[in-house]
């Protein structure tokens, strides 16, 4: 008896792995994992995959250009890191993997090791010299901080500006800790730098850089190379406040100034003042906080719309992986393609006949043929007589000589026909055979042997179609339409001298000679 059927769902295979790859990414939508660098390998694309595990395990990692180029280290295998993304799945290999967003080194150590190596470059090149140093002014119109408008160390600047010496304050906001902190740090710096003077926007007399205190991790954004070239490249005096007095990070030895604290560096910028208008300074206040809050707010607004729309990655993430794959088969494929062709090729000159067989076909046939009419005509004639000899018991002789004069002349037309087709059919094929040998002549190198010319080979059988490319002492095989022979090449040195051949002296009294008189 027959099994009863199953209710279970059937899935086809692509469906089962996009159900496997939804329920992996959304139960893993973010991870952060800890582990040691195995393999490492950057696709053509620029994308970077690698393996991450510890002593039991290892997991796929698969990094897009965008990250990469993000980077501030170099991945290398038995790098110790910390990756961020989230788990996914690969159906076209049955695997899963981490999609990282964000790699890091793990720990101190490893960073204080990548600090240092970037120190000893940065100092080679002359970006932390004395004499590049500029003296700040005195007392500036304009002053240029590039900081994050939302946290305490503008406040501090601002309020230790407004005690000491109140200016005018241009506020660059920017991230200062993040993967996007240096390349916003350095865009304002430079920006600050392309205002023209006397533009619409004043030009700042002194720029201040600052952040607040943090671990290595938090403060390594000052550290970054693009940070320390807009720093030293800076054509307006600048000082360097980031973190506490302890703080050291790599700005502190391009920039003019360093300043321990933020709060030091407003009153390196500026001398003392101790009449301020309290009035202005809490309408200043009102407005600082107002456009932070407008400002905060319109970041949770942006944040949440973009909550809401799909991610690039996410949507090219498969295609992109299967145009990897595909780049990487693509040389193995056409070298197989290759070499098919040229194995249907070698089968189909096999089967080619040459001219001179087919001629030679052509000539048995011909033969055969002309075999063939001789039994041929003597067997007609043969019957012909039989059946006259047979007719002729049964006539008189008048009749009898009447139908032979009728046989012999039918018997003679039909003779004389054969005989006029065997001829035109002969000339016919002597025709052609006489076409097919002249174009085989024409392209058969021996016809032009013939006329003077020589083929020349090296010691290898190749043919030598440039007389520059023989060197002296080596031999080459000379084949001319008779014979072939072997020669040495004497170097290329010039022609010998050839004596003109003088022409016979004429006696006077020769008889080859008519006299002239």
């Amino acid at each position: 008896m027959a099994d009863a059927a199953s209710n279970a769902h059937e899935f086809s295979v692509s469906e089962l792995a996009q159900s496997l790859k939804r329920t992996v990414e959304e139960t893993f939508g973010h991870v952060r994992v800890r582990g040691e660098l195995g393999r490492v390998t950057i696709a053509k694309s620029g994308h970077m995959y690698l393996d991450l595990k510890d002593e039991k395990a290892v997991i796929d990692g698969v990094m897009w250009k965008g990250a990469v180029n993000a980077l501030s280290f170099r991945p290398e295998e038995g790098l110790e890191v910390i990756a961020e993304g989230r788990l996914s799945t690969y159906p076209g290999r049955s695997k899963y993997q981490i999609i990282i967003e964000r790699l890091e080194p793990a720990g101190t150590g490893a960073l204080m090791a990548l600090l240092e190596e970037r120190k000893k470059k940065l100092a080679a090149e002359g970006l932390f010299a004395a004499e590049r140093k500029r003296a700040l002014p005195f007392l500036p119109q304009v002053i240029g901080v590039v900081t994050s408008p939302t946290g305490a160390v503008i406040r501090d600047i601002l309020h230790r500006l407004e005690d000491r010496f109140p200016r005018h304050v241009l506020l660059w906001p920017v991230v200062v800790q993040g993967d996007s902190a240096a390349g916003q740090i350095a865009a304002a710096i430079e920006g600050f730098n392309a205002l023209p003077e006397g533009g619409e926007i004043p030009r700042p007399d002194v720029l201040i850089v600052a952040r607040g205190g943090g671990s290595i991790e938090d403060l390594w954004a000052f550290n970054e190379e693009i940070v320390v070239r807009a720093a030293a490249a800076s054509a307006i005096p600048l000082i360097s406040a980031v973190g506490h007095e302890t703080d050291t990070t790599l700005i502190d030895y391009a920039s003019d100034r360093r300043a321990p604290t933020p709060t030091g560096a407003a009153e390196m910028a500026v001398p003392v003042r101790s009449d301020l208008v309290s009035h202005v300074r809490s309408w200043e206040d009102r407005l600082t906080r107002g456009l932070l809050r407008l400002v905060d707010h319109r970041k949770t607004a942006l944040r949440s719309a973009g909550r809401a729309l799909p991610r690039p990655e996410n949507l090219l993430a498969l295609s992109r992986q299967r145009f990897d794959n595909g780049s990487d088969r693509l040389p193995v494929s056409l070298s197989r393609l290759i070499d098919r062709r040229k194995d249907r090729l070698s089968v189909a000159a096999a089967g080619l006949r040459s001219p001179q067989q087919l001629i030679s076909l052509a000539r048995q046939r011909l033969g055969t043929g002309a075999g063939r009419l001789a039994p041929a005509l003597s067997i007609m004639v043969r019957s012909r007589r039989d059946r006259l000899n047979s007719v002729a018991g049964g006539l008189r002789p008048a009749a009898l000589q009447r139908e032979l004069v009728r046989e012999r002349r039918s018997l003679d037309q039909l003779v004389n026909r054969l005989a006029n087709c065997g001829q035109t059919r002969s000339r016919e094929r002597g025709k052609d055979l006489a076409a097919l040998s002249a174009r085989l002549g024409s392209v058969n190198f021996k016809s032009v042997l013939g006329r003077g010319f020589a083929l020349v080979r090296d010691d290898q059988g190749a043919l030598v179609r440039s007389g520059s490319n023989l060197k002296s002492g080596q031999s080459v095989s000379i084949e001319f339409a008779d014979t072939r022979r072997n020669a040495v090449i004497d170097g290329g040195g010039p022609a010998p001298k050839r004596t003109p051949r003088r022409s016979p002296d004429i006696k006077p009294g020769s008889a080859k000679q008519g006299s002239l008189f």
